[in-house]
């Protein structure tokens, strides 16, 4: 708390500069504390804590679990996943899903829906209510009623300072209460698949009812890391306010994310937000692409500085035991043969490609000794065609773990003119059968043709079997005309001679 509040504006105003010095004797006293008597009673709960985290060490892993699956290392947090963000594969789950406190990673979230309904250059007005309502001593960056700032500079503010003042104002700012606010944090987290997670304020300060789950925040933050814009805000060292008419103060912002600050350097970090409270202890998100993988890293209720070697332990065993599979390159199951017969172009004795096809950036995320001949595959039908033009989704799945899937999509040639492409929404597909046909309500439309050429050429090689076949039942039905006229002559033959008299009749 000590460091929070000194990293924030240095002597702003006379109260301010009275709480900092206030602050300054409380740290005073407890660095003391050792010399006054004080700290064995601290040390003991230090103890406690030390041996708590390494009994959780011994918690079952959970993807440890399945077979052929690289085993993760056993790390004292109380809950742990790394997940790779564009697929959704879950390398590994260390009690993924159960409820604990986030404390200030919760800013994830409150930098998400800020981003999404504000403009950057929208302002940011401090209320009364947002400045008094935290915690005296809590982090913050000194932030008076009725100054304002931008949300771009809120949004640094929020995740380079962890600023709960800044939440605070960015919730108000969005949806006019903190309340409100928290309501749609709620409906963001249900939206994003989270089913073990509760907030009731935008800042991650304690609160019974306010916990997540390693995974949900996992899910929460790697819809925050799609955004460039969020990406570089959240993997911003420092970061430094300029005074304005609305915000007078001069001062500079420091990270304390250790893999974004440059005290432990990683290779690939592309952002992160750390959390504590006495209560949810070290918590820490973290996001790093490398090899092909963007892997989402979350630390639940943790000992310092064992979430920031936790989550270097976890991004070595992810990127050491895993690889990316291009699924359109290693697929063999949905050739584009299969739709041969239906093309896209606007001349009908043009080939210009397969209808359907699988999208060319999809990948699956699979154990380096497994190729994408190792999985079983699932294919889901949409009720509609998706904006993309999706036809269904192949979903991989590694044993019993879900690791990736890939789009079956309408392939518009590159050459179609804008007005041709817009003309692909009047397509209808069977999505149970084969049959594509075209509902053409425009003629510049972009229309699905049944191939001419391959279907001439069908009924040709159809006709000649058919003649051919027709040759054959003529010659051997004249073969067998010629011998039943052989075979009523000889029958005659017999029957005329068994009728004449014989010779001998004269005798008689």
């Amino acid at each position: 708390m000590i460091i929070a509040v000194m990293q924030g504006k240095q002597a702003k105003k006379t109260h301010k500069s009275r709480l900092t010095r206030a602050f300054a004797l409380f740290a005073a006293f407890f660095l003391a504390a050792p010399y006054l008597g004080g700290f064995s009673a601290h040390a003991a709960t230090y103890e406690e804590r030390q041996a708590q985290m390494e009994e959780r060490k011994n918690d079952p892993v959970e993807t440890n679990q399945y077979a052929h699956w690289p085993a993760g290392p056993a790390i004292g947090t109380d809950g742990a996943v790394l997940l790779e963000a564009n697929t959704g594969t879950v390398l590994y789950a260390k009690n993924p899903h159960k409820r604990l406190y986030p404390a200030s990673t919760t800013k994830v979230m409150t930098a998400l829906l800020a981003y999404e309904n504000l403009l950057l250059t929208d302002e940011v007005t401090f209320s009364h209510e947002a400045v008094f309502s935290i915690e005296r001593g809590s982090s913050n960056i000194g932030m008076d009623e009725g100054e304002m700032i931008t949300v771009e500079e809120a949004l640094y503010g929020l995740m380079v300072g962890s600023a709960n003042e800044v939440a605070n104002a960015l919730a108000e700012t969005v949806s006019g209460s903190i309340d409100a606010f928290s309501d749609l944090m709620n409906e963001k987290a249900a939206a994003l698949g989270c089913t073990n997670t509760h907030f009731t304020n935008p800042h991650g300060l304690f609160h019974e009812e306010h916990y997540t789950s390693a995974y949900d925040l996992a899910l929460i933050s790697a819809e925050y890391f799609k955004s460039n814009l969020l990406i570089q805000v959240g993997s911003t060292p420092t970061y430094h306010f300029l005074p304005t008419a609305t915000q007078p103060d001069d001062f500079t912002l420091h990270n304390k994310h250790k893999l974004i600050n440059g005290e432990m350097p990683y290779e690939g970090i592309m952002g992160g937000k750390t959390g504590y409270t006495s209560e949810a202890r070290e918590t820490l998100v973290t996001c790093c692409e490398r090899d092909g993988m963007k892997l989402v890293c979350v630390i639940l209720k943790e000992e310092s500085p064992y979430q920031f070697t936790d989550t270097v332990e976890l991004f070595d065993y992810g990127f050491s035991n895993f690889k990316a599979v291009n699924v359109a390159e290693n697929a063999a199951d949905y050739a584009e043969s299969d739709n041969s017969f239906f093309d896209l172009g606007t001349d009908i004795f043009g080939v210009s490609g397969s209808v359907a096809s699988i999208d060319p950036e999809a990948y699956v995320v699979l154990p380096k000794s497994a190729s994408l001949a190792d999985c079983t595959t699932q294919i889901t039908y949409g009720d509609t065609i998706d904006e993309a033009g999706a036809l269904a989704e192949i979903g991989y799945y590694f044993g019993d773990l879900y690791v990736g899937s890939a789009a079956l999509t309408v392939t518009i040639p590159e050459s179609a003119s804008a007005g041709e492409a817009e003309g692909a929404d009047a397509m209808d597909f069977d999505l149970n059968g084969s049959e594509v046909f075209a509902a053409d309500t425009n003629a510049s439309s972009s229309t699905v043709y049944v191939n001419i050429k391959r279907i001439i050429f069908f009924v040709i090689f159809i006709a000649a079997i058919l003649i051919a076949g027709s040759y054959i039942y003529a010659l051997l039905s004249g073969m067998n005309l010629s011998l039943n006229r052989k075979d009523r002559r000889r029958y005659r033959r017999r029957k005329k001679e068994a009728t004449r008299p014989s010779r001998f009749d004269d005798y008689l």
